[in-house]
């Protein structure tokens, strides 16, 4: 591509690094979650939510289990203002959730912060500066003495607004832009903030180090995180906190990463809203954890509803493909995905195991309230005959021969080639009773007659064909044997059965019952089957099903 040369890499690496969070294999313990959802989200819509919206966004993330919850950026306008107003006056903030505000360093939009959170009963105060080197020379024009300044007053404001007014607070403090800050000079402004709010085991600081924009890969990110964790003072009093945003795709990565290099709070947003590429998505980071047997101490075990408020109350709209949340991403297509699916499965039922492994699937869909039926096993013409076997079982109790499968999928994808689209459940059902069940378009069985003795089973079969009834006669080791001999020589003289399956569709005395046969010529094989109340008179249709079928091919 041209103009390579415009671009440098814009990060600071630390000037020690021992990377210690290499060693780490994975994240063992859920950080402290807080959504900024109503503030970083509700601040990149195209329409921001109203009040009600809201409200009813913030009753969500406190049903999912959002203990820290930043609500607004409440001196930034009026409904910002109101609404953080009704949380508190309606008494809407349940006791063990804090709500978070966000204000700027300056005197009068922090001293309208603390107008807006009287009689907050657990606030943090998110204060925040710029110090990148980009923010310091182009925007405020400032040495980094005028910006570590602005900080420190910054704080101390925090500090003198918050022994004035009614509430319990406690402080954040994030230096903006902090991946394009010099990682020593990033720490001296963390230090000098912390040095004035002299944090306390009880009362505790959080210190928030945003990917404000990505410059780097995460192991980068990761190795700033470990140096600003073991340099911080009061560390032990000190809540390290990160924020990623995702402009290279790789906020979910920085933020693992840095959990392993010490921090202990993350800053994110459902499904990753936000600012140009958005935040990090806290849902895929639970999830993540989730699935390596780590309980994130959020609960998405009914994601689609979660997935339908979002999208209402925001506009936005969740990627068929994003992790764990789309509607695709637990779908397979490829029939070698669904053979392996379907029996996966099977191996778990048959074995009963509490363990999940899975072929395709890193974690069971029913967990977050999909369903297999509708959510894993999709057809269209790329399907296998394990994944269409595999619908016809699990929604309608069809147990497909192997054979029958691969005879049955050819149509299938022949429907689905044609008219370039997947095919619903419902569809291949109606596709398979259309193809081969109870076939009578030229052929049809008035009634059968036995007789048991001591060298077999006589059939007498009535048929009717062209309007003309006539009754044909067979002898055989069993009913369905003697009706094949009685139906052979008038219909399927170079054909014998091929094989033959029946089974229960379901439980209890009125249960029907369905039976597959295949006749072949030793070039051809024909399917039929045959659903009755009796398993005979289901075999008998069945058998039936492939004469008409077999009359119909010899017709074209």
């Amino acid at each position: 591509m041209k103009n390579t040369e415009k671009y440098k890499r814009g990060y600071f690496m630390p000037p020690k690094c021992e990377y210690k969070w290499v060693k780490k294999e994975y994240v063992d313990k859920a950080p402290i979650w807080c959504s900024v959802d109503l503030r970083d989200g509700n601040q990149a819509l195209v329409v921001p939510m109203s009040l009600s919206e809201k409200l009813e966004f913030f009753k969500l993330l406190v049903k999912i289990g959002f203990k820290e919850i930043e609500v607004g950026f409440p001196a930034a306008s009026q409904t910002e203002y109101e609404f953080l107003r009704n949380l508190i006056e309606l008494d809407l903030i349940p006791d063990d959730v804090t709500i978070q505000v966000l204000t700027q360093a300056r005197e009068h939009i922090i001293k309208r912060t603390f107008e807006a959170l009287r009689g907050a009963k657990n606030a943090v105060v998110h204060l925040y500066n710029s110090t990148s080197v980009a923010q310091r020379e182009q925007v405020f024009k400032k040495s980094k003495e005028g910006i570590l300044e602005i900080a420190v007053e910054g704080a101390k404001m925090l500090k003198e607004l918050a022994d004035q007014t009614d509430g319990n607070f406690r402080f954040e403090y994030s230096p903006e832009s902090f991946t394009g800050t010099e990682i020593d000079y990033a720490l001296d402004v963390c230090n000098a903030v912390l040095d004035v709010w002299k944090p306390t085991p009880e009362k505790k600081v959080i210190i928030n180090l945003p990917v404000t924009v990505q410059l780097s890969m995460p192991h980068v990110y990761a190795s700033q995180i470990e140096y600003m964790s073991d340099n911080l003072k009061y560390r032990d009093n000190v809540v390290v906190s990160v924020h990623p945003h995702n402009d290279r795709g790789c906020g979910v990565a920085d933020a693992e990463m840095a959990c392993l290099a010490g921090a202990d709070r993350i800053e994110g947003t459902l499904f990753g809203n936000g600012e140009r590429t958005g935040n990090v998505d806290i849902v895929t980071l639970a999830l993540n954890m989730f699935s390596q047997g780590v309980d994130p101490k959020l609960n998405f075990e009914n994601l689609p509803e979660i997935i339908e408020t979002y999208e209402r109350l925001t506009g936005m709209k969740v990627d068929p493909r994003h992790p764990y949340s789309g509607k695709l991403v637990f779908a397979a297509f490829s029939g070698s995905h669904q053979d392996a699916i379907a029996k996966g499965m099977k191996w778990r039922d048959d074995k009963h195991l509490s363990l999940w492994n899975v072929p395709y699937l890193p974690i069971d869909p029913k967990d977050l309230g999909r369903e297999y039926e509708s959510d894993v096993i999709r057809i269209n013409s790329q399907s296998g005959k394990g994944g269409i076997a595999f619908i016809l079982k699990q929604h309608y109790g069809f147990d497909l021969p192997a054979n029958m499968r691969a005879d049955f999928r050819k149509i299938v994808e022949n429907i689905s080639d044609n008219e370039h689209r997947e095919l619903l459940p419902e569809e291949i059902y109606d596709i398979f009773m259309r193809e081969y069940v109870n076939i009578e378009d030229s052929v049809r069985v008035k009634e059968c007659h036995y007789v048991q003795s001591e060298d077999g089973i006589s059939a007498a079969v009535t048929i009717e064909m062209n309007g003309t009834s006539k009754v044909l006669h067979g002898d055989g080791n069993g009913r369905l044997d003697a009706v094949n001999h009685a139906l052979k020589d008038e219909f399927l003289p170079d054909y014998c059965i091929d094989t033959y399956s029946e089974h229960s569709l379901q439980n209890g005395s009125k249960s029907q019952a369905v039976a597959y046969v295949s006749i072949s010529n030793g070039k051809e094989v024909i399917w039929g089957a045959g659903i009755q109340n009796d398993i005979i008179n289901a075999s008998v249709q069945a058998l039936i099903s492939t004469i008409n079928r077999l009359k119909k091919m010899q017709c074209k």
